[in-house]
């Protein structure tokens, strides 16, 4: 049977890593619906998701649906799993406190699958106390985590912060998949 995995990509320098595990997921012949936050459009066009996954891109709550639908719901439905890389502060925050302000939180809130967290950030911001017990709080409700690792951060650093590498995170994926 084929998998399912919806892939949450979200407003960080590291959308860019998203085309790559979107590709490799592909060449595994996952099936990979893409939903982009807003900020993420800021850095990656969803042209460039749609054109490596063949499927039209997820933007909005309102904006997505051809015919109505509960959009969200049918997604959170048909995912076997759903991926959020790159995960920043911000979107940890939000489903860490239950809000739903737009389809990727909406459709995280009401799935039953497995959800894996890929963070990237400013190593000071992933050490910040508050982003660390949202991701405590996560972990003990079941959500996963990869990564992030020691490397090279967007504000010329080096640090804790930088998105796992993607045969890593593809190596977690086909786990949680099983």
């Amino acid at each position: 049977m084929k998998k399912e995995v919806i892939l949450g990509v979200t407003g960080s320098i590291a959308c860019y890593k998203a085309l790559d595990i979107l590709s490799s997921l592909c060449k595994e012949g996952v099936s990979v619906t893409v939903i982009m936050t807003e900020d993420a459009k800021e850095f990656v066009r969803p042209l460039s998701f749609q054109a490596l996954s063949g499927r039209k891109v997820i933007e909005g709550m309102f904006t997505t649906a051809e015919e109505w639908s509960s959009e969200h719901i049918s997604l959170a439905d048909k995912a076997d799993l759903i991926l959020i890389a790159p995960a920043t502060a911000n979107i940890i925050a939000k489903i860490a406190t239950g809000l739903c302000d737009d389809m990727l939180t909406c459709t995280v809130c009401a799935t039953k699958a497995p959800v894996l967290f890929a963070p990237a950030m400013n190593e000071n911001m992933y050490k910040n106390k508050i982003v660390q017990e949202n991701i405590k709080k996560l972990k003990n409700l079941g959500y996963h985590f990869i990564g992030p690792i020691k490397g090279r951060l967007s504000c010329g650093t080096e640090g804790m912060g930088h998105i796992q590498d993607t045969e890593v995170i593809l190596k977690e994926v086909k786990k949680l998949l099983e």
